[in-house]
């Protein structure tokens, strides 16, 4: 259940505003924000959603989820109608979903290609990860290695379907596991560079609209993960 927030809490979700209009609003999602609340979350997405409410106290509804340490897009529906619209899209495969990473190891072998694993929940150690299972669930990853270094690579990555932790799973069962994720063995260090946060940025949206056709939603990796990508490497400086 979202709580009410304060006015300056409710500033702070406007300022996350990349794009609205009749049917959606959507965020860029700083890397720590919990998009949903629960243990240990102060304040999370659906929390900030208040800030949009209408009158009749009817708010914004989201309708799909970025893990809490990912940063990016992330869209909610204004109304009723439009949230079942945009669920279907999602659920039906209708959205193309684009993310950059950074990932340890160089470039994945090949340099482009797809990750067809099939992805199993498990609690070893404790922890709730996925692993590649033969009687897993069915998941599919493209990904594009857009420039590497023989310690790390910068890739785009388009999930086709929408498994749990589906990409970080993924990229560490191919032996390129994302920097700055420990559940899937990703390293907090690279060449030097402290690794501040797990380095998976979901960059754009490419959603079905309810009055037709598309809409293409997009924002910049955040200048942590930029800021790491100049330090390795794989970006320049502007």
């Amino acid at each position: 259940m979202a709580r009410p927030i304060s006015p300056e809490e409710a500033a702070a979700a406007r300022a996350l505003m990349i794009d609205e209009d009749a049917t959606f609003i959507a965020f860029n999602k700083p890397s720590g924000l919990a998009v949903q609340g629960g243990s240990g979350v102060a304040l999370s997405l659906e929390d900030m959603l208040a800030a949009f409410a209408k009158s009749n106290g009817k708010q914004p509804r989201l309708v799909h989820r970025l893990d809490r340490e990912t940063s990016g897009v992330i869209i909610a529906a204004r109304t009723k109608p439009a949230a079942a619209f945009f669920s279907e899209a999602f659920a039906g495969r209708a959205v193309k979903k684009t993310y950059l990473a950074i990932v340890c190891g160089g470039a994945p072998t090949p340099d482009t290609g797809e990750i067809a694993l099939r992805l199993k929940k498990s609690s070893r150690k404790g922890l709730d990860i996925m692993e590649v299972a033969a009687d897993g669930q069915a998941a599919l990853t493209r990904y594009r290695t857009l420039v590497a270094t023989p310690e790390a690579a910068l890739v785009e990555l388009a999930p086709e379907t929408g498994r749990m932790h589906q990409l970080r799973a993924h990229m560490a069962a191919i032996g390129r596991p994302i920097a700055g994720d420990g559940k899937y063995g990703g390293l907090y260090r690279l060449g030097g560079t402290d690794i501040p946060r797990l380095l998976l940025h979901a960059a754009a949206l490419d959603v079905p609209h309810p009055a037709g056709g598309r809409r293409l939603v997009a924002a910049p990796p955040p200048p942590e993960f930029q800021a790491v990508a100049q330090a390795l490497g794989l970006i320049t400086g502007a």
